[in-house]
């Protein structure tokens, strides 16, 4: 993580743990890791790591830009921007990512008690995919959620007619470090 990463995950930190969570779950990759830790440690949790919140596999797509995937698969390409959920480089589709997401959130909540608070420190992709399945989205509407920024989160509340989302993509600018309200 950069220095930038670093600070806003030091801030992002000051703001959930002032929200005083009840438990703090985390994928098991690097740098949600470092965040989560930091988390737990401003709140006394302990965070529980879980390869369910691991970014969504590309397969095959892994670290090439978009051109790069353009230009390498074309057809798979071309199907993907048309917004179909496909298996990028024979990696995951969003639904997949989306499921795995929200299976590991709703395994937890009954260990939180009502009106408890769980922070799941994820990726931006799967986060968007974890948000459409948990709010009931159809598939093709996933993509008119922004992916999460880096230090950014959104916040479900349940209701009584399922998930409601309350804010999204909430964080701190690079430039300014300043809160940014849900873009």
């Amino acid at each position: 993580m950069d220095d930038v990463g670093r600070t806003q995950a030091a801030r992002v930190v000051e703001v959930l743990a002032a929200m005083m969570p009840a438990l703090v779950l985390t994928s098991d990759l690097v740098r949600a890791g470092d965040t989560a830790k930091a988390l737990g440690a401003a709140t006394g949790l302990v965070p529980v790591l879980d390869a369910r919140l691991r970014e969504l596999s590309l397969g095959t797509w892994e670290g090439l830009t978009s051109s790069q995937a353009r230009d390498s698969h074309p057809e798979e390409h071309a199907i993907w921007r048309s917004g179909a959920d496909v298996r990028r480089g024979g990696g995951e589709t969003r639904r997949e990512a989306g499921e795995r997401a929200a299976a590991c959130v709703r395994e937890h909540l009954p260990s939180v008690a009502p009106g408890g608070l769980i922070v799941a420190v994820t990726h931006g992709g799967t986060a968007r995919a974890a948000l459409g399945v948990l709010l009931d989205l159809p598939d093709a509407c996933w993509v008119r959620l922004v992916a999460l920024g880096n230090a950014c989160w959104s916040v479900l509340v349940e209701a009584d007619l399922g998930w409601r989302l309350e804010q999204h993509n909430v964080g701190f600018t690079a430039g300014d470090l300043s809160i940014e309200p849900g873009r």
